[in-house]
């Protein structure tokens, strides 16, 4: 496996992968995201955000999902642009999907309906209330530096996965 280096943060090279309502969603009425594809914004100096992004696209062979990092101009303007929320909130994923914003544990079991394998099965606990599920979902967000850790800055993907970002800028400017 191929490994490249940016600014001391290394993520490994993975094999390029074609392009191809809920009552937690916020609803949106302009600027929709367009079907077939699906926006994930992740914490990008998260490590378990950054595994879990590496995990989704090794299970996602149609390249349904794009990604961004919360901290990308890209995610702020999508954010800006779909009203769903201030773009500086880095506790919760955030899925654009079918013109939509999903949230924390809607989010993360919206994303899981579509991966291959058994995954899709995990979506059977949208049916637990959402505020119970995003116990759950902040409890872990509270604690994933402290257990997984941060990197410094937001990583770069490799030329292999580029094309499944679509931030081209690694980080937005403190405002």
């Amino acid at each position: 496996m191929e490994m490249m280096t940016v600014s001391h943060t290394t993520i490994p090279s993975r094999p390029q992968i074609p392009e191809g309502r809920d009552r937690e969603a916020a609803p949106v009425s302009a600027g929709r995201i367009s079907e077939p594809e699906a926006v994930v914004l992740f914490d990008g100096v998260c490590n378990l955000c950054n595994a879990s992004v590496l995990f989704v696209i090794d299970r996602d062979p149609t390249g349904y999902f794009r990604f961004a990092p919360l901290q990308s101009r890209e995610a702020q303007r999508r954010l800006d642009q779909l009203g769903c929320g201030a773009a500086g909130d880095l506790s919760s994923i955030v899925l654009l999907e079918g013109g939509r914003c999903y949230r924390r544990s809607s989010a993360a079991l919206r994303i899981a309906r579509r991966l291959r394998g058994l995954w899709p099965l995990l979506y059977g606990f949208s049916v637990v209330p959402a505020p119970v599920r995003d116990l759950v979902y902040a409890w872990i967000a509270r604690n994933r530096y402290r257990w997984f850790g941060q990197a410094a800055e937001c990583r770069i993907p490799s030329p292999e996965l580029r094309s499944r970002f679509l931030a081209p800028d690694p980080v937005a400017e403190p405002q």
